[in-house]
């Protein structure tokens, strides 16, 4: 799991993080495990030690994460050479994936069959597999939450990988040193392997098994992320209670594969169980969950809120799980012969369930839920659970003999019975609440106060639109707010857009990234100078649908000729084209969300550095709410760290502070501000004039009054920043402890206390309009 989580993240940082390149990275993982288990009976001879041949797979394993690990930046900059857009960009990630994950993990799902020699294929010895199944899985609980909780959050990738190629040493060594003290025979009916009457069956019931699984905990790992928060802790604490679920019931199940007589039933009826467990998790994340009496901003410690997660975790997503877990020990009872290669039954046992996972992960993230929603998907994972079941109870009751034919038709009947109660349970699944799309975390403290008016479930995320009582309209993202007709933040996505473009000498290509309500777009696009732009948006939904909630707001902006929307990751977009702009401006999703932080590190903003045009503008949107101090000072931190020239805008809302604006040149930055007024009172300029006065900003001293520092004057406050790099994206660690703070008028007062210096050589004006414009300044920082 460790090396699951450092991979999935190195290579996130190449092709991006929308669903097609989560989705590629998914597979070819999945693929790989599934490979490996299917090739390695068929390479590796019977007769070699099972624990040498363990202990060979885990020191490749550890061999190629260091090998990835140096490697990747060689793989990053051949597929930046050669990306492009389209069919191609899809194959290129494809090749970027399969040429670092498949090897590793093709000797990753080799283990389970190795070992699996050591046993034999009776009752006993196929009760071994799953233990050693949950052996397995117990490590991957401890590795997730190693990985998420420890290394990732207070080291980097690298110390991880480290970390996980010291523990495949570790195995390595004992698995060699127990292969010298013990003997190994192989069975010579290991060099058959037919299997008996029905088994195909069988591996069809454990591929539905894993195809309803990972389908589930694609929804489920949705939704619980509205609940709690979308933060790298709950995607690991997720992943932690799903394996522990796995690995209980793996332990369960291979108990009762040694001593029932009908494994075949057990199975069956395990699958049946989940359409209960699949109906139950539904209904605590639509009915009850999201009206539990809990008000994050309570909490004095995100500790404590983790416990809280962690409970309602369990809650949903632990019957599941051990239902899972128990199914698969049954699954190769339910196909054991004494002459099956034990390393054959595992590996087409594991193979089968890895392609039913494969297929239910991309299927239920790319087709069902875009298609027909997280509730309706839900349905269908019940009934084909419900398939499964009946491909192991229908023959089994139904091929009974005369002597048993009472005992037959009773079960018959509650087979009828329960196929009955699974539609029913698929029936009982209620829609998706728009107030949990809407506020998630907070859906409980916001019932009645906000009439959802859309709600859209996409391939990247669940969106929504709202409108409150006084008229104010919210574009919810991530389970909360990310804009809105507010007057706070209007001011402040006004003030991204025209200081982008009213900054530089000219700006006539400018990069937008995040669409978002598309009123940062929509104030760029309104600029007379502006004559082509690009917004790079990862939710197809945002642009299509959302934006045009906002078109009273955002001047329409998704509909005018010059402008044009990238649907991609736009750290993806950015290191694929060879476009240069004059302008980029960024207000990506809040760092605490899982990957925004990639849109924060060092090495993007030197990536975009590379795409301005001479005299070109970097803006950032920095929020002060929702955060905590060590998160805000790593952005302001990494940005002037990029951008020593940086100047940070402060955006108030009654006086107090509330979100920042970050502006960054190679150049040194120099504001003509007589200039830029002159250039305002022009008539071409009316929109931006207006766009302005809707804000409260009647002139150019309006808008750069909200000067709130450079890295000179913050230098101290920021002494003891955490640079945010790709290498161990520390922002999103550092924001995901403190979503539910709102300390912003004490982060932004905190910060002003550094600021004293009158910026004389940052503009250029007459000495009327220094003296306005300083006395304005000093006025919006209360002194």
């Amino acid at each position: 799991m460790i090396y699951e989580i450092v991979w999935f993240q190195l290579l996130q940082l190449v092709i991006g993080s929308s669903a097609i390149s989560l989705g590629i990275l998914l597979g070819t993982f999945m693929g790989g495990m599934c490979l490996g288990s299917l090739l390695l009976p068929r390479l590796i001879d019977p007769r070699e030690h099972p624990l040498r041949v363990y202990a060979v797979l885990e020191l490749g394993i550890g061999l190629f994460g260091v090998l990835i690990l140096f490697g990747m930046p060689l793989v990053g900059g051949v597929y930046s050479a050669w990306a492009g857009t389209g069919v191609a960009s899809i194959v290129f990630r494809a090749i970027a994936a399969g040429v670092c994950l498949l090897p590793p993990t093709m000797l990753m799902g080799a283990t389970l069959p190795a070992i699996s020699r050591w046993v034999k294929a009776t009752p006993d010895g196929v009760a071994w597999l799953g233990f050693f199944y949950g052996g397995n899985i117990a490590g991957g609980v401890a590795g997730s939450l190693i990985a998420g909780f420890y290394l990732l959050r207070v080291y980097d990738v690298a110390t991880a990988t480290y970390v996980a190629v010291f523990i495949n040493g570790l195995v390595a060594a004992i698995a060699l040193l127990l292969a010298r003290q013990t003997l190994y025979e192989a069975d010579a009916a290991m060099t058959r392997g037919a299997g008996p009457i029905g088994a195909r069956a069988v591996y069809v019931t454990i591929a539905l098994s894993g195809l309803s699984a990972l389908g589930a905990e694609v929804i489920w790992t949705r939704l619980l992320s509205l609940h709690f928060g979308g933060t790298v802790y709950t995607f690991a604490l997720i992943l932690a209670v799903f394996l522990v679920g796995l690995g209980i019931g793996s332990t369960v199940g291979a108990s009762m594969a040694r001593t029932t007589e009908h494994p075949r039933r057990a199975l069956g009826w395990c699958q049946l169980l989940v359409c209960a467990a699949m109906a139950w998790a539904a209904f605590q994340l639509t009915e009850s969950l999201p009206y539990w009496p809990i008000n994050p901003s309570l909490v004095t410690t995100p500790w404590y809120t983790l416990q809280l997660d962690l409970v309602r975790c369990l809650w949903v997503v632990l019957p599941g799980a051990m239902l899972w877990g128990a199914s698969f020990p049954l699954a190769p009872a339910a196909v054991a012969s004494t002459e099956h290669d034990a390393a054959r039954l595992a590996g087409g046992v594991y193979a089968a369930n890895t392609v039913g996972a494969i297929a239910g992960s991309l299927v239920t993230s790319f087709v069902l839920v875009p298609w027909i929603g997280s509730s309706h998907s839900e349905q269908v994972l019940i009934i084909v659970s419900a398939l499964s079941a009946l491909l192991m109870l229908e023959p089994s009751y139904s091929g009974a003999t005369e002597a048993t034919s009472r005992v037959s038709v009773a079960g018959t009947t509650v087979l009828a019975i329960a196929m009955v109660a699974a539609g029913l349970l698929a029936r009982s699944v209620h829609e998706l609440p728009g107030l949990l799309v809407a506020y998630g975390r907070y859906a409980a403290t916001r019932i009645g106060q906000a009439n959802i008016i859309y709600v859209g479930e996409g391939v990247n995320a669940s969106v929504a639109v709202s409108e409150l009582s006084n008229g104010v309209r919210n574009y919810h993202n991530a389970g909360k707010v990310q804009a809105s007709s507010e007057p706070q933040d209007m001011r402040l996505q006004r003030m991204l857009g025209h200081l982008t473009t009213l900054v530089p000498a000219q700006a006539k290509t400018v990069l937008v990234i995040g669409c978002g309500a598309g009123v940062t777009a929509g104030a760029v696009s309104v600029d007379p100078a502006v004559e082509h732009e690009t917004i790079a948006e990862i939710e197809p939904l945002v642009p299509r649908v959302v934006s045009t909630y906002f078109s009273q707001y955002n001047f329409d902006v998704v509909r005018n000729p010059k402008v044009h929307v990238r649907i991609d990751d736009a750290r993806h977009f950015v290191e694929a084209t060879n476009e240069k702009f004059d302008a980029v401006t960024s207000d990506p999703l809040d760092p605490w969300v899982k990957g925004a932080a990639m849109l924060y590190t060092l090495e993007f903003f030197e990536m975009v550095k590379k795409h301005l045009n001479p005299g070109g503008v970097v803006t950032l949107f920095v929020q002060l709410y929702e955060s905590n101090t060590d998160a805000v000072k790593s952005e302001i931190g990494t940005f002037l760290e990029a951008f020593p020239n940086g100047v940070v805008w402060g955006n108030t809302n009654e006086g107090k502070g509330y979100d920042l604006v970050l502006l960054g040149q190679v150049e040194r930055t120099k504001i003509d501000v007589d200039a830029i007024e002159a250039k305002l009172q022009r008539p071409e300029y009316a929109p931006v004039r207006d766009s302005l006065r809707e804000i409260g900003m009647r002139s150019a001293v309006d808008l750069f009054s909200t000067y709130a520092g450079r890295k000179a004057d913050l230098a101290p406050w920021l002494q003891n920043a955490q640079i945010n790099h790709d290498r161990n994206l520390r922002l999103q660690y550092l924001a995901g402890l403190g979503l539910n703070l709102y300390q912003a008028d004490v982060i932004y007062a905190d910060m002003l206390h550094y600021v004293s210096r009158t910026p004389d050589d940052l503009f250029v004006a007459s000495d009327a309009t220094k003296r306005s414009l300083f006395a304005a300044i000093q006025s919006a920082q209360g002194r």
